[in-house]
Protein backbone atom coordinates (compact mmCIF):
# COMPACT_ATOMS: atom_id res chain seq x y z
CA UNK A 1 0.00 0.00 0.00
CA UNK A 2 1.21 3.03 -1.14
CA UNK A 3 2.18 5.85 1.97
CA UNK A 4 0.22 9.12 2.30
CA UNK A 5 2.04 11.87 0.45
CA UNK A 6 2.24 15.12 2.62
CA UNK A 7 0.02 16.91 0.10
CA UNK A 8 -2.82 14.74 0.69
CA UNK A 9 -2.44 14.84 4.63
CA UNK A 10 -2.20 19.14 4.23
CA UNK A 11 -4.99 19.36 1.85
CA UNK A 12 -7.32 16.79 4.17
CA UNK A 13 -6.41 18.93 7.01
CA UNK A 14 -7.58 22.24 5.19
CA UNK A 15 -10.53 20.04 3.81
CA UNK A 16 -9.36 20.72 0.45
CA UNK A 17 -8.86 17.05 -0.42
CA UNK A 18 -11.95 16.87 -2.97
CA UNK A 19 -11.22 17.83 -6.52
CA UNK A 20 -14.21 20.47 -6.78
CA UNK A 21 -12.59 22.19 -3.35
CA UNK A 22 -9.41 21.95 -4.50
CA UNK A 23 -9.80 23.63 -7.73
CA UNK A 24 -11.72 26.49 -5.97
CA UNK A 25 -8.45 26.82 -3.90
CA UNK A 26 -5.87 26.21 -6.83
CA UNK A 27 -7.84 29.18 -8.55
CA UNK A 28 -7.62 31.71 -5.67
CA UNK A 29 -3.88 31.05 -5.38
CA UNK A 30 -3.46 31.59 -8.83
CA UNK A 31 -5.02 35.06 -9.39
CA UNK A 32 -2.43 36.19 -6.69
CA UNK A 33 0.64 34.07 -8.24
CA UNK A 34 0.09 33.58 -12.10
CA UNK A 35 -3.40 34.83 -13.59
CA UNK A 36 -2.28 32.60 -16.48
CA UNK A 37 -3.07 29.59 -14.36
CA UNK A 38 -6.00 30.22 -13.72
CA UNK A 39 -8.58 27.27 -14.91
CA UNK A 40 -5.68 25.24 -15.31
CA UNK A 41 -5.85 23.09 -12.18
CA UNK A 42 -5.33 18.95 -12.86
CA UNK A 43 -7.73 17.00 -14.10
CA UNK A 44 -9.55 14.98 -11.51
CA UNK A 45 -7.56 11.48 -12.85
CA UNK A 46 -4.44 13.81 -12.16
CA UNK A 47 -5.27 15.18 -8.84
CA UNK A 48 -6.04 12.04 -7.41
CA UNK A 49 -2.90 10.30 -8.46
CA UNK A 50 -1.24 13.20 -7.21
CA UNK A 51 -2.42 12.21 -3.91
CA UNK A 52 -1.96 8.81 -4.17
CA UNK A 53 2.12 8.37 -4.33
CA UNK A 54 2.12 7.10 -7.57
CA UNK A 55 3.60 10.03 -9.07
CA UNK A 56 6.86 9.60 -10.68
CA UNK A 57 8.65 13.28 -11.21
CA UNK A 58 7.17 16.43 -10.22
CA UNK A 59 4.28 18.15 -12.17
CA UNK A 60 4.62 20.61 -14.66
CA UNK A 61 6.75 23.98 -12.83
CA UNK A 62 3.31 25.98 -13.28
CA UNK A 63 1.18 23.55 -10.85
CA UNK A 64 5.09 23.27 -8.83
CA UNK A 65 4.80 27.15 -8.23
CA UNK A 66 0.50 27.13 -7.21
CA UNK A 67 1.49 24.32 -4.66
CA UNK A 68 4.19 25.93 -3.06
CA UNK A 69 2.01 29.47 -2.61
CA UNK A 70 -0.57 27.10 -1.63
CA UNK A 71 1.11 25.74 1.21
CA UNK A 72 4.07 28.79 1.84
CA UNK A 73 7.32 26.93 3.27
CA UNK A 74 7.01 23.71 1.51
CA UNK A 75 8.87 23.34 -1.68
CA UNK A 76 6.98 21.17 -4.13
CA UNK A 77 9.68 18.11 -3.98
CA UNK A 78 8.28 17.52 -0.10
CA UNK A 79 4.63 17.61 -0.82
CA UNK A 80 5.00 14.52 -2.45
CA UNK A 81 7.25 12.66 -0.22
CA UNK A 82 5.50 10.58 2.18
CA UNK A 83 3.58 12.06 5.16
CA UNK A 84 5.48 11.21 8.25
CA UNK A 85 3.75 8.95 10.73
CA UNK A 86 4.02 11.52 13.68
CA UNK A 87 3.20 14.81 12.08
CA UNK A 88 6.10 17.72 12.48
CA UNK A 89 5.86 19.80 15.51
CA UNK A 90 6.28 22.87 12.62
CA UNK A 91 3.51 23.23 10.11
CA UNK A 92 5.85 24.04 7.30
CA UNK A 93 8.65 21.43 8.18
CA UNK A 94 9.72 19.67 5.40
CA UNK A 95 9.36 15.64 5.93
CA UNK A 96 12.17 13.77 5.17
CA UNK A 97 12.33 10.58 2.91
CA UNK A 98 14.46 7.94 4.77
CA UNK A 99 17.29 8.41 2.15
CA UNK A 100 17.11 12.35 1.46
CA UNK A 101 20.08 14.18 3.24
CA UNK A 102 19.35 16.08 6.07
CA UNK A 103 18.80 20.07 5.48
CA UNK A 104 19.41 22.62 7.90
CA UNK A 105 16.89 25.48 7.59
CA UNK A 106 18.02 28.96 8.89
CA UNK A 107 15.29 31.15 10.34
CA UNK A 108 16.25 34.92 8.82
CA UNK A 109 13.87 36.58 10.96
CA UNK A 110 16.12 35.68 14.15
CA UNK A 111 18.96 36.28 12.34
CA UNK A 112 21.70 38.76 13.59
CA UNK A 113 22.38 41.84 11.93
CA UNK A 114 25.34 41.76 9.69
CA UNK A 115 28.19 44.48 10.61
CA UNK A 116 28.33 47.19 8.07
CA UNK A 117 24.89 46.29 6.61
CA UNK A 118 22.73 48.56 8.12
CA UNK A 119 20.72 46.10 10.23
CA UNK A 120 19.37 44.21 7.01
CA UNK A 121 19.17 39.93 7.69
CA UNK A 122 18.13 38.47 4.60
CA UNK A 123 18.20 39.76 1.05
CA UNK A 124 15.80 38.03 -1.79
CA UNK A 125 15.63 38.22 -5.41
CA UNK A 126 12.27 38.37 -5.43
CA UNK A 127 8.51 38.20 -3.15
CA UNK A 128 8.29 34.80 -3.91
CA UNK A 129 11.55 33.52 -2.88
CA UNK A 130 10.76 35.51 0.43
CA UNK A 131 7.54 34.41 1.12
CA UNK A 132 8.71 30.50 0.49
CA UNK A 133 11.72 31.12 2.87
CA UNK A 134 9.75 32.87 5.49
CA UNK A 135 5.92 31.84 4.79
CA UNK A 136 3.46 33.99 6.53
CA UNK A 137 2.81 31.65 10.17
CA UNK A 138 6.68 32.64 10.88
CA UNK A 139 5.62 36.10 10.60
CA UNK A 140 2.40 36.92 11.96
CA UNK A 141 1.31 33.92 14.74
CA UNK A 142 3.01 35.74 17.35
CA UNK A 143 2.91 39.26 16.19
CA UNK A 144 1.35 42.00 18.64
CA UNK A 145 1.58 45.51 16.39
CA UNK A 146 1.33 45.12 12.58
CA UNK A 147 2.04 47.80 10.28
CA UNK A 148 1.60 47.74 6.22
CA UNK A 149 1.82 49.67 3.55
CA UNK A 150 2.16 49.02 -0.15
CA UNK A 151 -0.44 48.37 -2.85
CA UNK A 152 -3.58 45.85 -2.52
CA UNK A 153 -1.39 43.73 0.77
CA UNK A 154 -1.72 40.31 -0.20
CA UNK A 155 0.89 39.21 1.64
CA UNK A 156 -1.45 39.58 5.11
CA UNK A 157 -5.24 39.75 3.48
CA UNK A 158 -4.87 36.95 1.33
CA UNK A 159 -1.75 35.00 2.13
CA UNK A 160 -2.05 34.50 6.06
CA UNK A 161 -5.06 31.61 6.55
CA UNK A 162 -8.04 32.90 7.17
CA UNK A 163 -8.36 31.43 10.87
CA UNK A 164 -5.20 32.93 11.68
CA UNK A 165 -5.79 36.34 10.31
CA UNK A 166 -8.82 36.91 12.18
CA UNK A 167 -6.92 35.18 15.30
CA UNK A 168 -4.39 37.79 14.82
CA UNK A 169 -6.91 40.57 14.29
CA UNK A 170 -7.97 39.64 18.11
CA UNK A 171 -5.05 40.00 19.74
CA UNK A 172 -2.72 42.50 17.77
CA UNK A 173 -2.30 46.30 17.20
CA UNK A 174 -2.71 46.36 13.15
CA UNK A 175 -2.19 49.21 10.88
CA UNK A 176 -2.69 48.51 6.91
CA UNK A 177 -2.55 51.58 4.34
CA UNK A 178 -3.48 50.60 0.15
CA UNK A 179 -3.20 52.37 -2.70
CA UNK A 180 -5.99 53.93 -3.59
CA UNK A 181 -8.38 51.78 -6.02
CA UNK A 182 -9.86 54.92 -7.03
CA UNK A 183 -6.85 56.87 -7.85
CA UNK A 184 -4.51 58.04 -10.63
CA UNK A 185 -1.59 56.35 -8.86
CA UNK A 186 -2.91 52.72 -9.07
CA UNK A 187 -3.72 53.62 -12.87
CA UNK A 188 -0.56 54.46 -13.29
CA UNK A 189 0.80 51.26 -12.32
CA UNK A 190 -1.54 49.32 -13.54
CA UNK A 191 -0.26 50.27 -16.79
CA UNK A 192 2.99 50.33 -16.29
CA UNK A 193 2.70 46.54 -15.19
CA UNK A 194 0.43 45.72 -18.57
CA UNK A 195 -2.65 44.65 -17.11
CA UNK A 196 -6.15 45.00 -18.09
CA UNK A 197 -7.59 47.85 -17.31
CA UNK A 198 -8.72 48.08 -13.55
CA UNK A 199 -6.76 45.05 -12.08
CA UNK A 200 -4.76 46.24 -9.64
CA UNK A 201 -7.54 48.52 -8.65
CA UNK A 202 -9.93 45.69 -8.27
CA UNK A 203 -7.12 43.56 -6.02
CA UNK A 204 -6.57 46.79 -3.60
CA UNK A 205 -10.76 47.47 -3.44
CA UNK A 206 -11.05 44.17 -2.79
CA UNK A 207 -8.56 43.56 0.57
CA UNK A 208 -9.59 47.04 1.84
CA UNK A 209 -13.54 45.55 1.54
CA UNK A 210 -12.72 42.12 3.19
CA UNK A 211 -10.17 43.73 6.17
CA UNK A 212 -13.33 46.05 6.41
CA UNK A 213 -15.65 43.21 7.03
CA UNK A 214 -13.18 41.83 9.35
CA UNK A 215 -13.02 44.97 11.39
CA UNK A 216 -16.96 44.52 11.55
CA UNK A 217 -16.77 41.59 13.03
CA UNK A 218 -14.62 42.32 15.66
CA UNK A 219 -17.19 44.68 17.35
CA UNK A 220 -15.86 46.18 20.67
CA UNK A 221 -12.28 45.64 19.25
CA UNK A 222 -12.82 47.05 15.76
CA UNK A 223 -10.68 49.73 16.91
CA UNK A 224 -7.61 47.46 17.13
CA UNK A 225 -7.34 47.63 13.18
CA UNK A 226 -6.90 50.90 11.44
CA UNK A 227 -7.70 51.14 7.58
CA UNK A 228 -5.84 53.97 5.33
CA UNK A 229 -5.55 54.50 2.00
CA UNK A 230 -3.51 56.94 -0.08
CA UNK A 231 -2.58 57.90 -3.35
CA UNK A 232 1.27 58.31 -4.44
CA UNK A 233 3.72 56.83 -6.70
CA UNK A 234 4.20 53.29 -5.15
CA UNK A 235 7.86 52.87 -4.09
CA UNK A 236 7.64 49.84 -1.89
CA UNK A 237 5.75 47.15 -0.19
CA UNK A 238 6.16 47.81 3.41
CA UNK A 239 5.38 45.60 6.38
CA UNK A 240 6.74 46.24 9.92
CA UNK A 241 6.62 43.20 12.69
CA UNK A 242 5.81 44.37 16.64
CA UNK A 243 7.81 47.72 15.65
CA UNK A 244 11.29 45.35 15.53
CA UNK A 245 11.12 43.91 12.11
CA UNK A 246 10.77 45.19 8.82
CA UNK A 247 10.47 43.37 5.26
CA UNK A 248 10.95 46.03 2.14
CA UNK A 249 10.25 45.12 -1.14
CA UNK A 250 10.87 47.40 -4.07
CA UNK A 251 8.53 48.26 -7.02
CA UNK A 252 10.70 48.41 -9.81
CA UNK A 253 9.56 49.34 -13.44
CA UNK A 254 7.05 47.36 -15.46
CA UNK A 255 8.33 44.50 -12.76
CA UNK A 256 4.85 42.79 -10.70
CA UNK A 257 5.85 43.29 -6.74
CA UNK A 258 5.85 39.67 -6.45
CA UNK A 259 9.37 39.56 -8.71
CA UNK A 260 10.87 42.47 -7.20
CA UNK A 261 13.68 41.81 -4.66
CA UNK A 262 13.21 42.37 -0.68
CA UNK A 263 15.02 43.22 2.01
CA UNK A 264 14.42 41.82 5.85
CA UNK A 265 15.79 43.92 8.00
CA UNK A 266 16.34 44.37 12.09
CA UNK A 267 15.63 47.40 13.94
CA UNK A 268 19.44 48.51 15.37
CA UNK A 269 18.91 51.22 17.86
CA UNK A 270 21.21 53.13 16.06
CA UNK A 271 19.09 55.71 13.62
CA UNK A 272 22.24 57.16 12.03
CA UNK A 273 23.15 53.61 10.31
CA UNK A 274 19.83 51.97 10.45
CA UNK A 275 17.89 50.97 7.70
CA UNK A 276 14.34 50.11 9.85
CA UNK A 277 14.65 53.56 10.71
CA UNK A 278 14.56 55.10 7.16
CA UNK A 279 11.30 52.98 5.88
CA UNK A 280 9.59 53.38 9.36
CA UNK A 281 9.94 57.15 8.67
CA UNK A 282 8.24 56.51 5.27
CA UNK A 283 6.02 54.90 6.63
CA UNK A 284 5.22 56.99 9.26
CA UNK A 285 4.76 60.18 6.63
CA UNK A 286 2.48 57.86 4.57
CA UNK A 287 0.38 57.18 7.04
CA UNK A 288 -0.25 60.42 8.70
CA UNK A 289 -1.62 61.78 5.03
CA UNK A 290 -3.67 58.69 4.29
CA UNK A 291 -6.86 58.71 4.02
CA UNK A 292 -9.16 56.89 6.44
CA UNK A 293 -11.69 54.03 5.39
Amino acid sequence: MLAETALKALLRERHLQEHRAFCREYDKVARVVDREQVGGYPSKATFYRWLSGSLTGLPHPGHCRILEHMFPGWKAEALFLPWPDEPPADPTAVPVSPTAPAQHNANPIAATPVAGLAGVTAIYTSRTEFSHEIPTPKLFDSASDVAAAGLSLNLICQQYPDLKLRALLRRASVRLLFLDPDGESIQRRNREEGHEEGHLSAWSRGNINIMSRLRDDLGGAADKLELRMYDETIRFNLMFIDQRLCVMQTYLPALRGLDSPTFVMERTGNESSDLYAVYDQIFSSLWESGKTI
